[in-house]
């Protein structure tokens, strides 16, 4: 048998640029819940109603109350991993230049990467759909102990976090962003995603078409095993503790 972890680090140590694409599977090694799978918040929350725009618009207190009650304590306590630090370094490096992500959790950030492109926005960050004011999560969780949905201090606009909900367009400025990561990279470096989620799974076969090599770190099955170069099956921190020694 190959040693993946030997070859993933070969192709890394000798890119001129690699880009890294992450997704939940990273984060959930932080403790943040994935959505799909066993698990998943999907399974207890109606992805129809607590991520859709139009039911958002319709009722926002049914977000507002699982932002309460769920997902605040889990991101407010969460910190960067193994794996998002690992990131980190490969950019100081000079080897990671990018990190495209479809997670809104903010952690590569707090790792230190700087170069972080937010497919589906940051929830950390609270906007107005009225006025576009802007607030912070100690602000937010303050105003939810006393109302739902919680509404903007300016104008008593309703309040939404900076993500991308179903039936809203992904950023176009991000996309740009990405697609010129994908397609300038020799390796695409896959890291905690299953690829199954368009147009997010198409940078890794853009930067195929264009010779890059494509690394895949994910537990489980992804969309595009078929198209990697290197495929290690296990959990992100695993993976980077038996890799970063051997660059």
């Amino acid at each position: 048998m190959p040693d993946l972890f030997a070859e993933a680090a070969r192709l890394l140590a000798g890119a001129r640029r690699i880009a890294a694409f992450t997704g939940a599977g990273i984060s959930a090694e932080s403790g943040i819940p994935t959505y799909r799978g066993e698990g998943g918040l999907w399974m207890d929350y109606d992805p129809d109603k607590y991520a859709n725009i139009d039911y958002f618009r319709e009722d926002p207190s049914y977000y507002w109350r699982f932002f309460r009650d769920v997902r605040y304590d889990k991101l407010v306590g969460s910190r960067p991993n193994r794996a998002h630090e690992a990131l980190a370094e490969l950019e100081t490096k000079g080897l990671v230049s990018d990190v495209i992500t479809q997670n809104i959790d903010g952690l590569h950030q707090a790792a230190g990467s700087t170069r972080v492109i937010e497919l589906h926005g940051n929830t950390r960050v609270i906007q107005c759909l009225k006025c576009s004011a802007e607030y912070g999560y100690e602000e937010i969780r303050k105003l939810v102990e006393t109302e739902l949905p919680p509404l903007c201090r300016a104008c008593g606009g309703i309040l939404k976090p900076k993500v991308v909900f179903f039936g809203e367009a992904l950023p176009e400025e991000a996309i740009a962003a990405a697609t010129e990561a994908s397609s300038g990279c020799d390796v695409f470096l896959v890291v905690g995603s299953s690829l199954v989620v368009y147009p997010a799974a198409w940078f890794p076969i853009l930067a195929k078409k264009r010779h890059a090599s494509l690394v895949i770190i994910n537990v489980g099955e992804t969309g595009l095993d078929e198209l990697a170069d290197v495929r290690i099956d296990e959990k992100a921190t695993v993976a980077f503790d038996r890799i970063m020694p051997l660059l």
